[in-house]
């Protein structure tokens, strides 16, 4: 496994263990990017809460699963998306309209393309999950 995008090895953990039926997952390296990225999955209920254990070599973030996902992953690579632009992307990752969320890098933190569409802001899209 290479450590080059730690968001997308994040994503793919989750989904893994998702799909395998665990309750738990540990999550090493962890990132301010991955921290923001769960708290909006928990948010909208697709994951339970999630810890983050100090650990001398970097900390580890323990997610618990609720079994609400179908699919997650990092976008690659991360699209340059206008305001108004939406929802080619959409189509793209989603299976269908108001199913699933991207998420989107802005000048006021990573949100929802939910947010970003009311807020009026385009960003870099960085993951999907439905």
């Amino acid at each position: 496994m290479s450590l080059n995008d730690t968001l997308s090895n994040a994503l793919s953990l989750i989904l893994n263990n998702e799909k395998i039926g665990k309750s738990k997952c540990m999550i090493k390296p962890v990132s301010k990017v991955i921290k923001k990225v769960l708290d909006i999955m928990n948010e909208n209920n697709y994951i339970g809460d999630f810890t983050e254990i100090k650990d001398e070599k970097g900390n580890i973030l323990v997610v618990n699963s609720l079994g609400n996902i179908n699919k997650c992953g990092a976008i690659k690579p991360r699209y340059s998306v206008k305001k108004d632009e939406f929802e080619k992307f959409e189509k793209r990752y989603l299976p269908a309209k108001d199913i699933g969320i991207l998420f989107v890098s802005t000048t006021s933190g990573i949100i929802t393309h939910y947010d970003a569409k009311k807020r009026g802001l385009g960003g870099r899209l960085l993951a999907y999950c439905y």
